[in-house]
C-alpha cells in the first residue's frame, strides 16, 4: 500500500534517486566545471595562456555543455536518465583525465568541449528528477538537494587540488585533471547501480503525491520525442521566457566562477591555497544555498524566489568588484555562495511545473539552451574585458548588470497553477 508516495516499512526510493543525482552534479559541476576555477592560475601558468584563451577554454565547455544540456534531456526523455547519464559521465571522466596532456590551446580546447558534452547530457537529467520522483509542491526541495552537488563537488575541489598542485609542483595542474578523470569515472559506475527512471519502477507513487497510484508507463520513453516535444513548446511564450530568464544567469555567474580565484590571486594577492579555500567555503555555503532557496521557491512561488535571489547576486558581483578590503571580498564569497544554487534549483523544479514530470528532462534541455548560450558567452566576454582594461573589475560589474535585468525579468513569469503536461 502506498501511502503519500512513502512505503511504511522502508525509505522511499526516491531519496536513493535524489542521492544518485547530488552524485551526479558532484562529478558534472562540481569537478567538471567549478574545479576548473582553481585549477586555472596554475594552468595559465604551465601553458603561458592569457586570459582571453582561458575564457575561450571555459566557452568551449559550454558550448558543448549548451549542445548536450539541449540534446541531452530529450535523449533522457527518450531512453531513461539511467542509461543517459552514467554514459555521459565515463565520457566526462575520459576527457578529463585527457586535460592533463594539453600542450596547445587546441588540445585543451577540445577536452574541455568534450567534457562539456558529458556534463551537459549528465546534469539536465540529473537536475529533472525530482520532477518524476517528488509532487509539484516538493520539487523545489528536491532540485536542491541534488544540486547541493555542486557545492560539494566545489568545496572537495577547493580543499584538494590546492594540495595537488604544491604537491606536485608544476605538474600539479596536469595531475590536477587526471585525479578529476578518476574520481568521475568510479561515480559513473555507482550510480549505474542504483539511478533509476520513475517511482513505478519500483511500484511508487511520487514522493508527496498523497496515496495516488503509480503513474503509468510513460507514452515517450523508447518513442522518439525531440521535434514534437520542441515544437509544443515553441507555441507557448512562457517557456520561452523562461529561457531568456535563465539567459541572464548563465552569462553572469560564469564570469565571476571563472575569473574568482585569478582575481583573488592576480588582484588581491591571496595565495593559491588561500583562494582554494575560499573557493571550498562557497562550495560548503552551495549545499545548504541549494536547499534553502528550493524550499523558498516552494514557499513564495518560483518568480518571487527568482526576483529576490537575482538581487541579490547582482549586489555579490558588484561588491566583488568594488570590494575596498578582504572582509568585503568575503562577504561577495558567502553571499555568492548561498544564493548561486538558486536558479539552477528553482529552473528544474519550474521546468517540471511548465511541462510535467514526464518531459520535465526534455523541458529542462530546452531552457538549458538559453543558459548555456549565456556560459558561454560570459567567459570570453569577461575574458576579453580583463585582458582590455587590465583588470577584472569590469567584468564584475557587467555580471551584475546583467542579474540585475534577469530580476526585473523574473517578475514577468507568470507561474502554472497545477502539474501538467503541454
Amino acid at each position: 500500500m502506498i501511502q503519500g508516495g512513502l512505503r511504511k516499512t522502508r525509505l522511499h526510493y526516491g531519496w536513493i534517486v535524489t542521492l544518485m543525482g547530488m552524485l551526479t552534479v558532484i562529478a558534472a559541476h562540481g569537478f567538471g566545471r567549478m574545479a576548473y576555477t582553481v585549477i586555472l592560475p596554475a594552468m595559465k601558468d604551465g601553458l603561458h595562456f592569457r586570459y582571453t584563451e582561458l575564457g575561450l577554454l571555459a566557452t568551449g565547455n559550454f558550448i558543448g555543455y549548451l549542445t548536450m544540456g539541449f540534446i541531452g534531456g530529450f535523449l533522457a526523455a527518450r531512453w531513461g536518465p539511467r542509461v543517459v547519464i552514467p554514459l555521459a559521465l565515463i565520457l566526462m571522466g575520459v576527457t578529463l583525465f585527457l586535460t592533463g596532456f594539453a600542450e596547445t590551446f587546441g588540445f585543451a580546447f577540445t577536452m574541455r568541449f568534450l567534457t562539456g558534452l558529458g556534463n551537459g547530457a549528465a546534469y539536465v537529467p540529473a537536475m529533472a528528477l525530482g520532477a518524476a520522483w517528488f509532487s509539484m509542491r516538493h520539487r523545489g526541495l528536491a532540485t536542491g538537494i541534488i544540486l547541493s552537488g555542486m557545492g560539494s563537488g566545489s568545496m572537495i575541489a577547493g580543499l584538494a587540488i590546492p594540495w595537488i598542485l604544491a604537491y606536485y609542483g608544476p605538474q600539479g595542474w596536469r595531475m590536477s585533471w587526471h585525479y578529476l578523470g578518476i574520481s568521475v569515472a568510479m561515480i559513473s559506475l555507482v550510480v549505474s547501480l542504483f539511478i533509476r527512471n520513475h517511482p513505478e519502477e519500483k511500484g511508487l507513487a511520487p514522493i508527496g503525491a498523497q496515496g495516488e497510484p503509480p503513474l503509468p508507463p510513460s507514452p515517450n520513453e523508447g518513442k522518439k520525442v525531440p521535434l514534437p516535444f520542441a515544437s509544443s513548446m515553441g507555441q507557448v511564450g512562457r517557456v520561452w521566457f523562461l529561457g531568456l530568464v535563465y539567459f541572464m544567469f548563465g552569462f553572469s555567474y560564469i564570469i565571476y566562477m571563472t575569473f574568482f580565484a585569478a582575481y583573488l590571486i592576480q588582484e588581491n594577492g591571496f595565495s593559491p591555497s588561500q583562494a582554494g579555500a575560499l573557493w571550498a567555503m562557497i562550495g560548503a555555503l552551495i549545499i545548504i544555498g541549494g536547499i534553502l532557496w528550493g524550499l523558498l521557491s516552494d514557499r513564495i512561488g518560483r518568480k518571487y524566489a527568482l526576483a529576490l535571489a537575482y538581487l541579490v547576486l547582482a549586489t555579490m558581483y558588484g561588491l566583488f568588484a568594488w570590494a575596498p578590503s578582504v572582509p568585503w571580498i568575503y562577504v561577495s564569497a558567502v553571499g555568492y555562495g548561498l544564493t548561486s544554487p538558486s536558479i539552477p534549483a528553482i529552473m528544474a523544479a519550474a521546468a517540471g511545473d511548465f511541462v510535467g514530470p514526464r518531459l520535465a528532462p526534455a523541458g529542462l534541455g530546452f531552457i538549458t539552451l538559453f543558459f548555456g548560450l549565456g556560459q558561454a558567452l560570459g567567459p570570453a566576454v569577461g575574458g576579453f574585458l580583463a585582458d582590455f582594461t587590465l583588470s577584472f573589475s569590469s567584468s564584475f560589474l557587467l555580471a551584475s548588470g546583467i542579474s540585475l535585468a534577469g530580476g526585473f525579468l523574473s517578475l514577468q513569469l507568470r507561474t502554472p497553477r497545477r502539474d501538467h503536461a503541454l
